[in-house]
C-alpha cells in the first residue's frame, strides 16, 4: 500500500508516443515547482520508462502521479496507471536485447517498488529518495 497523502500532482496522458515525452516534462516542471530538482532526473527517467511500458501494452490513456507524502521528508512518490490489469513482469535483458530492462532500472534505482489492481487496470509505483 502506498501513501498518497500530502502535495500531489496529476496527469493524464493519450495513448500516443508524444506521452512520454510530455510526461517527463510535466514531472520536472512539477519537481522544479516543489524544489526538488534533485530527483528530476531520476523521476524523469522512471516515468518515461514506465510511460513507455504502459504504451506498449495498453490501448487507453496513461496516468501518472507524483506525490510528496505528508510528514515523511525526503521521499518522492511516483506512480503511472494504464488499463491493462496484468501485472508487470520483470524479465532479465540478455546484453544485445533493447529492451527488458525498466523493470530492472526500476528495482534498483528505487527506495522500494510494486504495483497495484484496481478496477480500471494497474498502478506501477515507487518510491524514491530525495537528495537533501
Amino acid at each position: 500500500m502506498t501513501d498518497t497523502d500530502g502535495d500531489r500532482a496529476t496527469w493524464t496522458f493519450a495513448a500516443d508516443p508524444n506521452a512520454v515525452r510530455a510526461a517527463r516534462c510535466a514531472v520536472r516542471e512539477q519537481l522544479r515547482r516543489w524544489e526538488l530538482d534533485g530527483a528530476a532526473d531520476l523521476a524523469e527517467l522512471l516515468v518515461s520508462e514506465l510511460v513507455t511500458n504502459a504504451l506498449r501494452h495498453a490501448t487507453g490513456p496513461v496516468g501518472v502521479g507524483l506525490t510528496r507524502p505528508a510528514g515523511r521528508t525526503g521521499v518522492l512518490l511516483v506512480e503511472v496507471s494504464d488499463p491493462v490489469p496484468e501485472p508487470p513482469q520483470e524479465r532479465v535483458a540478455r546484453p544485445d536485447d533493447e529492451g527488458g530492462r525498466g523493470l530492472q532500472l526500476l528495482a534498483r534505482s528505487s527506495r522500494r517498488w510494486g504495483h497495484r489492481s484496481g478496477p480500471h487496470g494497474k498502478t506501477v509505483w515507487c518510491e524514491l529518495v530525495v537528495p537533501r
